[in-house]
């Protein structure tokens, strides 16, 4: 059995419109050592992350606990936002419609599709490791319906103000086994 603790990031400063590089608040770096003591206990074998900063960094001091490394994969990052996309119109929009995508914007299901192919090949090359992976609300929200169709809008509404969430999902080989939610801080989100 492969475990996989995915971990979407810690609070992020929301003033920094770089999405690549925005870090996190001084709360949210406080918070990241929250996910350490979390994940301490866990064994974990391996650490995969977004690219973006905000991810990367929430799972960091976990990293530094077990002296690992963490691997990037671009497949893993946020969803590309398109102009005027974070207002709750076009999260209806766009959880109503997996295929719809804002102006410059990018689908649910493009992430959707990328992030479960990027999943399959950490599944096969890690199989039966513990496994830590740094993501973002959207894409984790994808997995989710990716596994569970009755994943929606709501739901998503749901976990929006979750930063850091932390779910234990099983897999058997590339087979989904189980969810569970061990972990979240509520925090305002602020697009």
């Amino acid at each position: 059995m492969t475990t996989v603790y995915f971990v979407r990031h810690c609070k992020p400063d929301g003033k920094v419109i770089d999405e690549r590089n925005r870090p996190l608040t001084d709360e949210g770096i406080s918070d990241s050592y929250k996910v350490m003591e979390m994940l301490k206990d866990k064994k974990i074998d391996v650490f995969i992350s977004s690219p973006y900063k905000r991810s990367f960094d929430s799972v960091k001091k976990a990293a530094e606990f077990y002296n690992k490394t963490i691997e990037t994969d671009e497949r893993l990052r946020e969803r590309k936002a398109g102009k005027d996309s974070n207002n709750h119109e076009m999260f209806k929009k766009r959880w109503e419609n997996l295929c719809f995508a804002e102006d410059d914007g990018e689908s649910i299901d493009a992430v959707q599709k990328r992030n479960i192919e990027a999943l399959n090949e950490i599944l096969q090359k890690y199989a039966d490791k513990n496994i830590v992976i740094g993501t973002h609300g959207t894409a984790l929200s994808s997995i989710f319906n990716y596994y569970d169709s009755s994943f929606n809008g709501d739901s998503f509404m749901r976990i929006i103000d979750f930063m850091p969430y932390i779910v234990k999902m099983e897999f058997d080989g590339n087979v989904f086994l189980s969810k569970e939610e061990l972990f979240h801080i509520k925090k305002e989100y602020k697009g």
